[in-house]
């Protein structure tokens, strides 16, 4: 019978990599068998073309290497050619990545962020004098910020000192006589920065955008329209 000679994907190879497909595995197979050292580099060569051409790479870059280490793969590490590129090994392919490192130290004051920490433990360094005394002053006024980000009610300086002093470890604290920007100032401008980006999207917004804007407005005013109409006619 016909169905006798068929083949199943069950009954078949397992792909090693299926983007080249199978025809592509069974060139690798077949390369494997043959004995002549430089006939089977060669014929590796044209596999290497026609793996390329398959998915329009161009040339350079890592495309080729990259090629070639998935030849090996596929013929599983038992391909002995010269090939342009060292060998992978089979302890590189299967070695698990080092465990990324998470930072397990709780936020004292979320509201500031993790940076804050570093740029305070660089403050410290500085030397004393005006310009770590101007820095201190920068940053106190950015936490002043930040707090009323978090949290809209007024916040005084005093917080914002004691604040300061806990997460520098009590080396950094206000300078007597410095003034930090009131909450007044700090809210209206950020409402400038709110509003000049909202100008500045509105010019850059295209005219597509706009038309819809409009079109949506005008359909609202014609149902408004004809729904008053409606319930007075009736």
């Amino acid at each position: 019978m016909i169905t006798e000679n068929l083949e199943y994907n069950t009954t078949r190879e397992k792909l090693v990599i299926g983007e080249y497909g199978r025809n592509i595995q069974k060139l690798i197979s077949f390369a494997k068998t043959i004995e002549n050292r430089d006939e089977r580099t060669r014929f590796c060569h044209f596999i290497i073309q026609i793996m390329g051409q398959m998915h329009g790479y161009k040339e350079g870059g890592d495309v080729k290497r990259k090629m070639w280490d998935h030849m090996h793969i596929i013929a599983n590490f038992e391909l002995d050619v010269d090939a342009p590129y060292p060998l992978p090994s089979y302890e590189e392919f299967v070695a698990k990545p080092e465990p990324l490192t998470y930072s397990d130290s709780p936020l004292q004051y979320r509201q500031y962020g993790k940076n804050i920490t570093q740029i305070i433990q660089k403050a410290i360094e500085f030397e004393e004098g005006e310009q770590k005394q101007a820095l201190i002053k920068i940053i106190a006024n950015h936490l002043k910020k930040l707090y009323l980000n978090w949290n809209r009610e007024s916040v005084s300086d005093e917080l914002i000192d004691k604040h300061l002093q806990n997460l520098s470890d009590g080396k950094l604290s206000i300078p007597e006589g410095v003034t930090l920007n009131t909450t007044s100032e700090i809210l209206a401008r950020t409402k400038r920065k709110k509003s000049s980006k909202q100008q500045s999207d509105s010019r850059h917004r295209s005219p597509k955008t706009d038309n819809r804007s409009k079109n949506y407005n005008d359909n609202r005013q014609k149902k408004s329209y004809y729904k008053q109409n409606r319930n007075q006619q009736q």
